[in-house]
């Protein structure tokens, strides 16, 4: 197989998978209030320009399933960003000034450029919510995804506002009894190996 570009242009309207860990591997949260933080911020510097569809945040890295807004209705930068890459740079940025100050540190905090690959079919985004999920115990942080704090998997069926774009995801799968037997079986990774950026 062909080198994948992790590195693909960011165009409007249209699904991504992005990631990205901290540099040298080192930790992007230390503590919850840093998971906290994060969210807040992302929702700050990026709602403008994405919809958020799922999310997992880990100790070193993060994965995202986005959407890209139109960009027409968002201004060009002096250097004419690409407005979503330049909303990313601006929130890698405050977020790492915050956790430099934290921990005393300096230098970049992420690796540079975040990665992000484009994700086109319904049956895609579906088992790519189900692989973001399942990270926290892929990688050992927790002995079940389900009860992990900092992803999207419990808030996708809570009945509370949020900019996270629930209902949509859960159509995905069909309706919620469906997106929780989904998550119980194992991931496709056939139909996503594509998009897996790890």
């Amino acid at each position: 197989m062909p080198p994948r570009n992790f590195r693909i242009p960011i165009q409007e309207e249209k699904f991504y998978h992005i990631w990205n860990r901290g540099n040298n591997r080192e930790n992007l949260f230390y503590n919850n209030g840093n998971y906290e933080y994060f969210l807040r911020l992302y929702a700050e510097k990026m709602d403008d320009v994405l919809e958020t569809y799922a999310f997992c945040l880990l100790p070193n890295h993060f994965h995202l399933l986005v959407r890209t807004k139109l960009f027409r209705y968002h201004s060009q930068t002096a250097t004419n960003m690409n407005p979503v890459s330049n909303a990313f740079k601006n929130f890698f940025a405050a977020y790492s000034q915050a956790i430099n100050i934290q921990q005393k540190r300096t230098g970049s905090l992420f690796q540079k450029p975040f990665k992000r690959l484009e994700v086109k079919t319904t049956q895609q985004l579906a088992n790519l919510v189900h692989y973001i999920h399942i990270n926290p115990q892929k990688h050992g942080i927790c002995d079940d995804f389900r009860y992990y704090p900092w992803s999207s998997y419990e808030r996708m069926l809570k009945n509370k506002p949020s900019k996270l774009k629930k209902e949509e995801v859960v159509t995905w799968f069909g309706h919620s009894d469906n997106y929780l037997r989904y998550h119980a079986r194992d991931v496709d990774l056939d139909v996503i190996k594509n998009l897996i950026i790890e």
